[in-house]
């Protein structure tokens, strides 16, 4: 489920959630700031349907984009006009199945990564190359899609605390304000009851606009936890002086 932190319907209906979720493509810009990614071997696991993988390799990186053995061939498929800027293998977050040293970054989404992830990290760890990246992408609560969702809540709040566990295990955090943008309310009715079903569906009732808030986290770490990371404060958007929920205490 890496595309995105909901279930994607298997009909066109996935296209028009991509394209509203993170309308300004704000997370795939971060990761670029945070890799950077172009001219570079970025793993990307539980690749999903291949939508991310195509944004990173966008961006001017060559992709490795991994799979379970049950959706390897979909995935293969979906990305092959990608030519020799993408390749498919079997592999998970904690057996990439990838040689020692081998890739530049490693970026996982939502379905991989989520504390505790000590082995997860061992083998991000041991497929880097000297001066890699590690780039974990989560939910980070304090927005809209909390309201849709209640459940995240109190895991996504504790992970990006000072104490939470990215922060004690050599990660920092940067804090994406994405939104959903949709033509009008009707649709985001329509679209967020698909993601959220009854709750999505409610939530889009009270908005005022055709707008819905999803903060987005960024754990970053060097391979290895070793040194600065090369990003400097502050973590948080371009522009925004104060996050919403105290995101500026987290980062």
């Amino acid at each position: 489920m890496s595309d995105a932190p909901f279930p994607l319907p298997e009909d066109g209906v996935a296209s028009r959630l991509m394209a509203a979720f993170d309308a300004d493509a704000k997370i795939p810009r971060a990761l670029d700031a945070l890799g950077p990614l172009a001219g570079r071997d970025v793993v990307l696991v539980d690749a999903g349907r291949g939508f991310r993988a195509r944004q990173v390799a966008g961006l001017g990186a060559r992709v490795i984009a991994l799979a379970d053995e049950a959706a390897v061939d979909g995935l293969a498929r979906a990305l092959a006009d990608l030519g020799d800027r993408a390749a498919v293998r079997v592999g998970a977050a904690g057996a990439t199945g990838l040689p020692d040293a081998s890739t530049d970054l490693v970026v996982a989404m939502w379905s991989a990564f989520r504390p505790p992830a000590d082995a997860e990290v061992a083998e991000a760890d041991r497929i880097l190359r000297p001066g890699g990246r590690l780039l974990v992408v989560h939910d980070y609560g304090r927005d809209d899609h909390v309201r849709a969702e209640p459940a995240i809540a109190d895991e996504t709040v504790a992970w990006s605390r000072r104490d939470g566990w990215y922060l004690t295990h050599g990660f920092r955090v940067r804090v994406i304000h994405a939104f959903w943008e949709f033509a009008d309310v009707d649709e985001a009715r329509e679209l967020l009851g698909v993601a959220f079903g009854a709750a999505g569906r409610a939530v889009a009732d009270g908005l005022s606009r055709p707008r819905f808030s999803h903060n987005v986290a960024v754990y970053h770490r060097n391979r290895a936890g070793v040194g600065p990371s090369p990003v400097g404060r502050p973590e948080r958007d371009p522009g925004r002086t104060k996050p919403p929920g105290g995101a500026g205490a987290a980062a």
